[in-house]
Parts: C-alpha cells; structure tokens; sequence
C-alpha cells in the first residue's frame, strides 16, 4: 500500500535593506551588524553610500587641534578629544584629514587637489566597508549586496567593486540570484535633482536603462527591482516643495503649510506597473518611509537618519514569488 506524505514546505527567504547612509560609520556598522540581530540571509544596502563632506583638521602647536563642524570652531588639545571629534564626524558620515596649517592652505587654494583627496578618502572608507563585511559575515552564509546612488561618484564606486569576495558583492546593473528561486535587478542612478549630484539622467533615459536590465530576468514574477530612485507619486516619495530663489533654498508654505509633492520617477514607477515585480526597494527621499502596493508589487522605502547614527531599514520575507511580510526597523 503506497504511503502519501506531505511535500516538505520550501524554507522563506529573509532580507535585510536599508539604504541612503552617506558615509555614516556607526549606521554602516550597525547594517553589518543587522544580518546577524535579524537572522536574515540577504543584506541589501541601497544607493547614497558615500559622505557629502571633507573636514580639515588643523595640527596646531603643542599637539593642538582646531576643526570647524556645522559652522562651530572646536577647540582640540587632548587625544580624547581628537577622538571624539573624528567619531562624531564618521557617524555624520564626513570625512576627515588631519594636516597643518600650510598644508591647509594650499589645499584650499585647488579645487582639483580638493577633489583628489575627496575621492581617496570616500574610497579608502568604502573599502574599510567591504572588509569589514567580509570579517563580520565569514563563515554565516550570509550576503550582502550593494548598489550606489546619484550621489555616489563613479570613480570613487570603483572601490566595492572587488574580486574574490564571499560576503560582500557589489550588484549595480547586474541581474543576481539572491537565493535558488529570485533574481534581484540593481539601478541606482536616479532623474535630475537641484543639486545636480554625479549620477542623474533623465527620467526618459532611466526607463531605457531599466527595460535593457529587465530583458535579462527569466522570471519577472519572482524578482527584486532596486532602484534607488522610487515610482512617482506613490507615498514613497513624498517630500517638501522647495523655493530655489532662496539661498539656502526653503520649503514652500502655503495656508500654514508646507506643500508637498512627488519626487519619484514616472519610468520607475511605469516600468513596476508594466512587468509587476514580486518587491520593490527604494530610498533616495530620506523623509518618505512608506510601503506602497503597485499591483501585485510591495515597494519599500525605510527611510533614513544616517546623521543621527539611526539605522531604518525593513525586514523583507519572501517565497515561491511571494511577499509573506514586511516589519520596518529603526535602531
């Protein structure tokens, strides 16, 4: 007599994404650090993963320091104190070199030696990053994948990008097999911003860009598009109106308040709705942490408060093509 038993049920896959740290080494960590807190399998850092800023710290006399941070002179004159100064900058995600007063200088003086020593330091952090990734996740099975954003310089990205990884994997603008059954496909430039930031084209030429990547998905169904750049109009992106004949440029207020609209990309958003993706993940609107359905499709964006040292991410659990659940975290 024959004996039925019961198909052994596939086991979900756990992901971990969190994305826009700038540079910020305590919220890096704190990622790394994620995979193992959350028992997940896949680590996905989105776009925006360098810093913004440069801090010159000035060697004095009688081993004296002098920094200036968010328009404050600090006064240095312990190794305590240099210290402390030097984390608080690297939770801001800035980065810093120490040089002498000549050296301070010159440096000031060319704009092209700025820009050297801005690309050498992001680079240096980054790669600290990949090695830190690969000390912290050897040995656990774990992955973790990473794209840059529009903020991201392309020469300084060049430093994720490494051979012989086991752990960490740079992904942008390659389909990858997160697990045996799902593919993920990586974007991350996003549409023109004000600020005008290293990686932005037009919204037409991001559509082409995504429908080339999407031809090489053999399951549409069972796959991950990370796009930094959220569909429009989607509570993803929802962000202040800026006035730009301001200097700084501030939001506009009308009736009391702050108008607010959607910054998203309408290629991203079209491209979504056309071939239905099992999961969305974005970022790039710090302020807009949200879960949107667009169709069958969950899009995600945790949001970000890199600057506080704050890790928001979302905890993503998937099988057979399907989002089972999704939990925001903030720690």
């Amino acid at each position: 007599m024959p004996i039925f038993t019961k198909k052994e049920r596939k086991k979900a896959t756990r992901l971990y994404f969190a994305t826009d740290l700038h540079g910020s080494e305590r919220t890096y960590r704190k990622f790394i650090n994620a995979g193992k807190f959350y028992d997940v399998d896949i680590l996905v850092m989105g776009g925006d993963i360098t810093g913004k800023l440069l801090i010159p710290i000035i060697k004095e006399k009688n081993d004296h320091y002098r920094g200036t941070l968010q328009g404050r002179v600090e006064e240095i004159s312990t190794q305590k104190e240099l210290d402390e100064f030097i984390n608080r900058l690297g939770t801001l995600g800035f980065y810093h070199k120490i040089m002498d007063e000549a050296e301070f200088h010159a440096l000031s003086a060319d704009k092209n030696a700025v820009d050297v020593l801005f690309h050498q330091v992001a680079r240096q952090r980054l790669s600290d990053w990949v090695d830190l990734a690969e000390e912290r996740l050897a040995g656990t099975g774990k992955k973790c994948f990473v794209t840059g954003g529009n903020d991201d310089d392309p020469e300084v990205l060049t430093a994720i990008r490494r051979e012989g990884t086991h752990s960490f994997f740079a992904c942008e603008n390659e389909v990858i097999q997160v697990d045996e059954d799902h593919t993920m496909v990586s974007v991350g430039y996003s549409t023109p911003t004000p600020w005008k930031t290293p990686r932005e084209i037009p919204d037409e030429d991001l559509g082409e860009m995504i429908e080339k990547m999407v031809t090489h998905v053999p399951d549409l169904s069972h796959t991950i598009f990370n796009f930094h750049d959220p569909p429009v109009d989607s509570s993803l992106d929802t962000c202040p109106m800026l006035d730009w004949s301001k200097d700084p440029p501030e939001p506009i207020i009308q009736g009391g308040q702050t108008v607010l609209y959607g910054a998203g990309s309408k290629s991203v958003r079209k491209a979504i709705e056309k071939h239905q993706p099992m999961l969305g993940l974005h970022g790039h609107i710090h302020e807009s942490q949200s879960v949107a359905r667009i169709g069958r499709s969950v899009c995600i964006n945790p949001g970000s408060e890199y600057g506080e040292g704050i890790l928001r991410g979302c905890l993503v659990t998937f099988i057979d093509g399907k989002v089972e659940g999704y939990q925001m975290t903030s720690g």
